[in-house]
């Protein structure tokens, strides 16, 4: 069995006074796709933060690789892609170049990368055109442009089908499976109807926390 990209165990965290999950242990694994599911409220999106090391407020420990986290949380961060249930949009810059922007820091590609990539979430045409000027879905493809061109190991996606089409739904779909069958790991939070071959779940609400 391949070792565990990220191992949480028991993790714990509260929000005003009131528990939202506890004792909480799961492994993701590369090649696999997992869905953290659970009624609004129930700390989908927090547990997610918490993964991504945007949020401090809990207990537990987090491992990367079979090693704690905070030791090595440059390495963590390098090889993760974060992807909130915002896009993260600058209206006004252009889809390039705020494709250009979010990949900048990490690993810079040539615009005609950039623009390829673009152009496989349905944005041909677009790429030139400030995104204020754009609609909720087309400004939702601009940030979903960069798992097209990502090579993390590690992807944490909160509410990735958002105002996306069901056109679109289909193909972030069979990315995530490309992505599992290329040996890499998806975590995802949807109210989407997900259910793919194989698909992980961790099923958070009513202080019940399940793994299957």
């Amino acid at each position: 069995m391949s070792e565990p990209l990220l191992q949480a165990v028991d993790l714990q965290c509260e929000r005003d006074e009131r528990i939202l999950f506890r004792d909480l242990s799961f492994s993701i694994l590369p090649g696999t796709v997992t869905r953290v599911e659970g009624p609004n409220g129930s700390g989908k999106t927090t547990l997610l933060r918490m993964l991504a090391g945007l949020n401090d407020a809990w207990s537990g420990n987090l491992l990367w690789c079979g090693k704690p986290r905070s030791g090595q949380r440059e390495e963590f961060l390098r090889n993760t892609l974060y992807l909130g249930h915002r896009p993260g949009i600058k209206p006004l810059l252009t889809p390039l170049e705020n494709l250009r922007a979010l990949t900048a820091g990490r690993r810079p590609l040539p615009d005609p990368v950039l623009r390829e990539a673009l152009d496989g979430t349905g944005l041909a045409g677009f790429q030139d055109v400030p995104c204020r000027n754009l609609s909720a879905g087309q400004q939702r493809r601009v940030a979903l442009a960069r798992l097209l061109i990502a090579d993390e190991p590690l992807w944490l996606l909160d509410e990735v089908f958002t105002a996306i089409d069901s056109g679109g739904v289909s193909a972030i779909e069979e990315l995530l499976q490309q992505r599992a069958r290329e040996g890499g790991a998806v975590v995802v939070t949807t109210h989407h109807d997900l259910n793919l071959p194989g698909m992980k779940r961790i099923v958070l609400g009513g202080g019940a926390i399940n793994e299957c």
